[in-house]
Protein backbone atom coordinates (compact mmCIF):
# COMPACT_ATOMS: atom_id res chain seq x y z
CA UNK A 1 0.00 0.00 0.00
CA UNK A 2 1.47 3.37 -0.98
CA UNK A 3 1.72 6.49 1.20
CA UNK A 4 -1.40 8.14 -0.21
CA UNK A 5 -3.53 5.03 0.32
CA UNK A 6 -2.33 4.67 3.91
CA UNK A 7 -2.99 8.34 4.67
CA UNK A 8 -6.40 8.20 2.97
CA UNK A 9 -7.39 5.24 5.16
CA UNK A 10 -6.29 7.08 8.31
CA UNK A 11 -8.16 10.28 7.38
CA UNK A 12 -11.27 8.26 6.47
CA UNK A 13 -11.18 6.58 9.90
CA UNK A 14 -11.79 10.02 11.40
CA UNK A 15 -14.42 10.99 8.80
CA UNK A 16 -12.23 13.90 7.66
CA UNK A 17 -13.10 15.68 10.93
CA UNK A 18 -10.84 18.75 11.21
CA UNK A 19 -11.05 18.56 15.00
CA UNK A 20 -9.21 15.23 14.82
CA UNK A 21 -6.09 16.60 13.09
CA UNK A 22 -3.81 15.78 16.03
CA UNK A 23 -5.17 12.20 16.20
CA UNK A 24 -4.76 11.82 12.45
CA UNK A 25 -1.14 13.00 12.64
CA UNK A 26 -0.52 10.62 15.54
CA UNK A 27 -1.79 7.72 13.43
CA UNK A 28 0.28 8.84 10.43
CA UNK A 29 3.36 8.98 12.64
CA UNK A 30 2.58 5.53 14.04
CA UNK A 31 2.39 4.20 10.50
CA UNK A 32 5.63 5.74 9.22
CA UNK A 33 7.50 6.41 12.54
CA UNK A 34 7.62 10.10 11.54
CA UNK A 35 5.58 12.58 9.50
CA UNK A 36 6.76 12.40 5.89
CA UNK A 37 6.33 15.58 3.85
CA UNK A 38 4.17 13.87 1.22
CA UNK A 39 1.93 12.45 3.94
CA UNK A 40 1.39 15.92 5.42
CA UNK A 41 0.45 17.29 2.01
CA UNK A 42 -1.97 14.39 1.55
CA UNK A 43 -3.59 15.07 4.95
CA UNK A 44 -3.95 18.72 3.97
CA UNK A 45 -5.53 17.78 0.66
CA UNK A 46 -7.88 15.14 2.05
CA UNK A 47 -9.10 17.31 4.92
CA UNK A 48 -9.25 20.58 2.96
CA UNK A 49 -7.02 22.19 5.60
CA UNK A 50 -4.20 24.54 4.54
CA UNK A 51 -0.80 22.88 4.60
CA UNK A 52 0.41 25.71 6.84
CA UNK A 53 -2.09 24.62 9.49
CA UNK A 54 -1.03 20.98 9.22
CA UNK A 55 2.65 21.98 9.60
CA UNK A 56 1.78 24.27 12.50
CA UNK A 57 0.28 21.35 14.42
CA UNK A 58 3.07 18.98 13.35
CA UNK A 59 5.78 21.36 14.61
CA UNK A 60 3.97 22.58 17.74
CA UNK A 61 3.89 19.22 19.51
CA UNK A 62 7.28 17.80 20.45
CA UNK A 63 5.94 14.26 20.11
CA UNK A 64 5.81 14.70 16.34
CA UNK A 65 8.91 14.30 14.21
CA UNK A 66 9.50 15.54 10.67
CA UNK A 67 12.69 13.45 10.48
CA UNK A 68 12.74 9.65 10.17
CA UNK A 69 13.00 7.91 13.52
CA UNK A 70 14.48 4.57 14.38
CA UNK A 71 12.46 1.43 15.01
CA UNK A 72 12.81 2.02 18.76
CA UNK A 73 12.40 5.45 20.37
CA UNK A 74 14.44 5.96 23.54
CA UNK A 75 13.43 8.84 25.80
CA UNK A 76 15.80 9.84 28.59
CA UNK A 77 14.27 11.97 31.32
CA UNK A 78 16.20 15.08 32.35
CA UNK A 79 13.54 16.52 34.64
CA UNK A 80 14.66 17.82 38.02
CA UNK A 81 14.24 14.57 39.94
CA UNK A 82 15.99 12.52 37.26
CA UNK A 83 18.67 15.14 36.70
CA UNK A 84 19.75 15.24 40.35
CA UNK A 85 19.87 11.43 40.40
CA UNK A 86 22.18 11.18 37.39
CA UNK A 87 19.91 11.53 34.36
CA UNK A 88 22.57 13.39 32.41
CA UNK A 89 25.07 10.57 33.00
CA UNK A 90 22.48 8.09 31.70
CA UNK A 91 21.96 10.22 28.58
CA UNK A 92 25.71 10.45 27.99
CA UNK A 93 26.05 6.66 28.38
CA UNK A 94 23.22 6.13 25.88
CA UNK A 95 24.95 8.48 23.43
CA UNK A 96 28.24 6.56 23.78
CA UNK A 97 26.63 3.14 23.52
CA UNK A 98 24.54 4.06 20.48
CA UNK A 99 27.17 6.24 18.82
CA UNK A 100 24.73 9.14 18.37
CA UNK A 101 23.95 12.45 20.02
CA UNK A 102 20.73 13.43 21.72
CA UNK A 103 18.11 13.85 18.99
CA UNK A 104 19.93 11.47 16.64
CA UNK A 105 19.12 8.18 15.00
CA UNK A 106 21.49 5.27 14.55
CA UNK A 107 22.68 4.58 11.00
CA UNK A 108 20.84 1.26 10.96
CA UNK A 109 17.60 3.08 11.87
CA UNK A 110 17.22 0.87 14.94
CA UNK A 111 17.22 3.58 17.65
CA UNK A 112 16.35 7.25 18.01
CA UNK A 113 17.46 8.97 21.22
CA UNK A 114 15.63 11.98 22.63
CA UNK A 115 15.74 13.68 26.01
CA UNK A 116 12.50 14.82 27.63
CA UNK A 117 11.86 17.26 30.46
CA UNK A 118 9.64 14.95 32.51
CA UNK A 119 7.95 11.57 32.19
CA UNK A 120 5.89 11.86 35.34
CA UNK A 121 7.76 8.97 36.98
CA UNK A 122 9.87 11.08 39.32
CA UNK A 123 9.94 8.54 42.14
CA UNK A 124 11.64 6.07 39.77
CA UNK A 125 14.33 8.47 38.55
CA UNK A 126 16.49 8.39 36.69
CA UNK A 127 14.13 6.96 34.07
CA UNK A 128 14.42 6.00 30.44
CA UNK A 129 11.62 4.76 28.22
CA UNK A 130 12.14 2.51 25.22
CA UNK A 131 9.03 2.54 23.08
CA UNK A 132 6.33 2.06 25.75
CA UNK A 133 8.46 0.36 28.44
CA UNK A 134 9.78 2.37 31.39
CA UNK A 135 13.09 1.54 33.09
CA UNK A 136 13.42 3.21 36.47
CA UNK A 137 16.35 3.73 38.81
CA UNK A 138 18.68 3.42 35.83
CA UNK A 139 22.42 3.27 36.24
CA UNK A 140 25.08 3.60 33.59
CA UNK A 141 25.88 -0.09 34.12
CA UNK A 142 22.30 -1.07 33.21
CA UNK A 143 22.09 0.91 29.96
CA UNK A 144 23.76 -1.70 27.75
CA UNK A 145 21.66 -4.48 29.35
CA UNK A 146 18.48 -2.62 28.43
CA UNK A 147 19.70 -1.94 24.88
CA UNK A 148 20.56 -5.62 24.39
CA UNK A 149 16.85 -6.43 24.78
CA UNK A 150 16.21 -4.62 21.52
Amino acid sequence: MDTNSKVDAIVAKYSKNRGQLVSILQDVQSEFRYLPKDALFRVSEQMAVPISQVYQVATFFRAFSLKPRGKHLINCCLGTACHVRGGLRILEKLERSLGISNGGTTRDMKFTLESVNCMGACALGPVIKVDDTYYGQMTTDEVDKVLSNY
